[in-house]
């Protein structure tokens, strides 16, 4: 079989060889480093991955691309597993008012926060959204990020919005070098409209929205933000399980601020993720272990709000919950599209060892998206989606943090960036 590509001489080639699943527990920490290591790819599929040198039935000739991974540290291509990628407008000009003190509910009664991000996504036309997301996708695939998941959700009960954002991360899957994947959250918040009448908000997302985006969008998941002031339990389970009934995957924002039980629901309705979780409860952590849901955490966006909670990786890890990380970005409590300084907050913050965090950003992330079987490990059959970054090991890359490490980036066996002119 002769190869398209191939990868040889790698320090540190870092596998995450094993089933296609989630990592949990002891085997959050385990992934399968090869030193001195070689990948060989065929087309767009991943045909050897091993020590030294390649097998003779692999062959390599004039036409093949050969790089050197001398003194690199090769992974999995990165998964940014929870951002809101589509969206119009910017916050900066709340954060003077927040370096002040001035209370979040104090800048939305204002006509700022989540209000301030709906009102700019509904008026940006799908060439604006569109552009906008581009240039963030670039950003993200600098870092060495080859799947990204966006979800809607600034429409706030405007269909036309909701719609026109899922619209614009299909297109730019189509377009772009990256892999898009899309969730719908009608259930960000419930419109100025509807306040006092939730209920019905919750009905119309159903029987109406929910339809219409199934109908007209490739959507796979459904996504709801179960929290005090937004949506209920009860509402957050009819919301979950009406999307299952239409055919979509449930995630859940849960218990991000107060501990609603929103990880316990995630458990009880089979939710794939659950995400957030600083203030998740022991009870819910051990739901989560028995149920499988991956714990997707933002460290980022705990270090943006300077509120002095993280989510209990440690506690999850030690108690059997698969974790993955992500940036969360949005344009309100994280603006970053920097997955590797995520990486970072994950070790110093949360406290994971840095094995434990390269899993997080790979096949745990591939498992909360639903692609495990063919992206976030090294492995013979599987896309050739490849990471390869200018440091001696791993753990270099996320003790150095506040630059970007990546050399190159390999999409479906093709390299798409690189550090010397930007892209492939």
């Amino acid at each position: 079989m002769k190869a398209t590509l191939v990868i040889k001489n790698i320090d540190n080639l870092i596998t995450l060889k094993g089933e296609n699943r989630a990592r949990k527990g002891k085997e959050q920490g385990e992934i399968g480093l090869i030193k001195n290591g070689v990948v060989a790819v065929k087309d767009k599929e991943i045909i050897y991955v091993g020590e030294g040198e390649l097998p003779e039935s692999i062959e390599v000739d004039a036409s093949t691309e050969v790089i050197d991974g001398k003194g690199k540290t090769v992974t999995p291509g990165l998964i940014d597993s929870h951002t809101h990628l589509v969206h119009g407008g910017s916050r900066e000009h709340e954060f003077k008012l927040k370096l002040e003190g001035v209370d979040y509910l104090d800048i939305l009664a204002s006509g700022g926060g989540i209000h301030s991000t709906v009102e700019a996504t509904r008026e940006a036309s799908f060439d604006d959204l569109y552009k906008r997301a581009e240039k963030s996708l670039k950003t993200m695939l600098s870092f060495g990020v080859t799947t990204v998941e966006s979800k809607s959700g600034y429409g706030i009960g405007d269909f036309d919005t909701e719609l026109r954002q899922i619209e614009v991360s299909e297109k730019l899957n189509e377009d772009y070098p990256s892999d898009i994947i899309s969730t719908f959250m009608g259930a960000h918040a419930v419109p100025e409209e509807y306040e006092g009448r939730s209920d019905e908000f919750v009905d119309v997302l159903i029987n109406e929205m929910m339809p219409k985006v199934i109908e007209k969008t490739n959507v796979k998941f459904n996504d709801v933000f179960c929290e005090e002031g937004v949506f209920t339990v009860d509402q957050s389970r009819k919301i979950l399980l009406a999307g299952k009934e239409q055919g979509l995957i449930p995630k859940m924002h849960a218990d991000e601020i107060v501990s609603l039980g929103g990880a316990e629901l995630a458990a009880e309705v089979g939710c794939i993720s659950a995400e957030h979780l600083m203030a998740a409860s022991d009870q819910g952590i051990d739901d989560m272990a028995k149920s499988g849901t991956i714990a997707v955490l933002l460290p980022g966006t705990s270090f943006n709000l300077q509120k002095g909670t993280i989510a209990p990786a440690r506690k999850m890890i030690e108690k059997n919950v698969p974790v993955a990380i992500s940036t969360d970005y949005n344009p309100g409590s994280c603006p970053s599209e920097n997955l590797q300084f995520m990486m970072t907050l994950g070790s110093l913050t949360l406290k994971m060892t840095p094995a434990e965090v390269i899993t997080s950003v790979t096949i745990n992330a591939a498992a909360a998206l639903d692609v495990e079987n063919e992206k976030g490990s090294l492995q013979k059959g599987k896309r050739a989606d490849i990471s390869i970054f200018d440091t001696p090991n791993l753990e270099y890359m996320i003790y150095h943090f506040g630059i970007n490490h990546t050399d190159k980036v390999i999409k479906d066996g093709k390299v798409v960036w690189n550090k010397e002119n930007n892209r492939g």
